[in-house]
């Protein structure tokens, strides 16, 4: 029976309408998908070495071992967001002598086959590989690769039950956030005691049956789970939801723009693609340890430019860039209503501004690292502001990709094209080269101030900026229209 279904989902694909733009897209994430693999098994084949250099003297297996907390939670975190559970058109089978059991068993096995499960063992077999050549007993390390394999799989299914659950991401988050800071100052030593725990599967070849078990309850749950939801009854009936609303009252101190500013709010909230967006755009806050946090680059250095625009501009930057195609299933309604088109265009600079604000806001407690960070973050808010908030909206002009709302979050390049990647000249480019090449020149304050002032200079002139891009979008307005309907394109 499974080879049925793998000879339907096989006639699926090369009798879609689709299938150029598919296979096109097969081909691109093959080579990718070897590339990947070409780099992990590199990275799983030099980890011993690696390790043993870093920590001299301690086995580099006990080492890892107390790292594979963080690789599962992390990688539990990569999969909600980017790997596509298996969807398989059940309904047409419903009608046909197959047992229920039987599709289920198929589409959670497909899951099993999945890319993000091999990731791991890219990793772990080479380095698996590499201890038996040095010397370590050839069971306790088949066993401990068993371990891991059983606990990469049970990440597999747990991301299942999870993916429904809007709050998996808060959850995941916290946990890696907390693990970390409860590391890194010393309050528990999270990587000794796991360390211990994952290093047991190694020493003890019988533990392999605690992951196993584990995985065999995850596979239990998803198999009831889907199991008590197979039903052809369950598809006919219509299904009700309770109207949440929220109240935007607030929104109409903003005056004309105020209608415009609510429905994008609204789309943010209620569609997981945007909604996913603003979550990350709130998470990456914590970007800036990244760089302020290391001593690779001093706080005067012209990375911390980079990061200070990054983290103040990322919704701008995740949001903006995709702008006006967000409303692309009604810019044509839109286009045909009494609308002020320049009071559309103020309603998104006032969404985007008040994220740069906000996340200005948020990076203020990185001055315990020193004024430097303040001011960076401040000078690169105000350029955020200024400049980049007309030159996102400009580009936007270039979009006519139409962004199907209903598709999920990651994974999907719905919207993507070359402006994407041209944008980030300006965006990201420019205030680097201006205050890198004044830096040089002159100093590291001049820098700062003269980004600070393009900024200044850009709110002072939005209003002829903004004059200048409703413009531009009127010259392209039919353009932009016809490119939204062609829903493959």
């Amino acid at each position: 029976m499974f080879k049925y279904f793998i000879e339907l989902q096989w006639k699926s694909f090369f009798r879609s309408a689709s299938l150029g733009k598919g296979l096109a897209l097969k081909i691109l994430m093959l080579f990718f998908g070897i590339y990947m693999m070409v780099s992990l098994i590199l990275a799983g084949s030099g980890l011993f070495y690696l390790l043993q250099k870093i920590f001299p003297g301690e086995d580099p297996l006990l080492k890892l071992s107390g790292f594979l907390p963080y690789w599962l939670l992390a990688e539990l975190f990569i999969r909600y967001f980017m790997q596509k559970l298996p969807v398989m058109e059940v309904k047409p089978l419903l009608a046909l002598p197959i047992k229920k059991d039987t599709i289920t068993h198929y589409v959670l096995g497909r899951s099993g086959i999945s890319f993000f499960n091999f990731m791991g063992l890219f990793v772990f077999v080479p380095f698996g590989i590499v201890l038996l050549l040095q010397g370590y007993p050839y069971l306790n390390v088949v066993f401990w690769m068993v371990s891991i394999l059983f606990l990469i799989l049970t990440v597999n299914y747990i991301n299942f039950i999870i993916n429904k659950s809007d709050r998996a991401f808060v959850v995941l988050a916290v946990a890696l956030i907390a693990l970390y800071a409860l590391e890194y100052w010393a309050i528990l030593p999270i990587t000794g005691y796991m360390g211990k725990a994952f290093y047991a599967f190694y020493q003890y070849q019988w533990l392999f049956i605690v992951p196993f078990l584990v995985f065999f309850l995850a596979y239990i749950i998803n198999f009831r789970y889907l199991r008590q939801r197979i039903f052809l009854d369950a598809s006919l009936g219509k299904k009700t939801k309770k109207a949440i609303t929220a109240d935007l009252e607030w929104t109409k101190k903003f005056g004309d723009v105020a209608p415009f500013l609510q429905l994008d709010l609204r789309m943010i909230w209620r569609n997981k693609r945007t909604r996913t967006q603003a979550i990350i755009s709130l998470a990456m806050i914590l970007y800036g340890l990244a760089f302020y946090a290391m001593d690779d680059f001093p706080l005067t250095s012209s990375m911390m430019v980079v990061a200070g625009v990054f983290i103040t501009g990322i919704f701008l930057a995740n949001f903006g860039q995709f702008i006006p195609a967000w409303d692309s299933a009604y810019y044509s309604m839109l286009m045909s209503q009494n609308i002020p088109f320049r009071k559309y265009l103020e309603s998104k600079a006032v969404l985007i501004s008040f994220s740069v604000v906000l996340m200005f806001l948020l990076s203020i407690p990185y001055v315990y690292f020193g004024w430097q960070a303040l001011a960076i973050n401040f000078s690169a808010a105000l350029y955020n502001l200024g400049v980049n908030v007309p030159v996102i909206l400009l580009f936007g002009s270039l979009n006519k990709k139409r962004i199907d709302m209903e598709k999920s979050a990651f994974s999907n390049m719905q919207g993507t094209g070359a402006v994407q990647f041209l944008v980030i000249i300006p965006l990201l480019g420019l205030p680097v080269a201006i205050f890198a090449l004044l830096k040089f020149l002159i100093s590291f304050e001049v820098g700062l101030a003269a980004i600070a002032l393009a900024g200044l200079l850009g709110l002072v002139f939005r209003k002829r900026l903004l004059d200048g891009i409703t413009e531009q979008y009127r010259k392209r307005k039919y353009g932009m229209i016809a490119g939204f309907k062609e829903r493959n394109g």
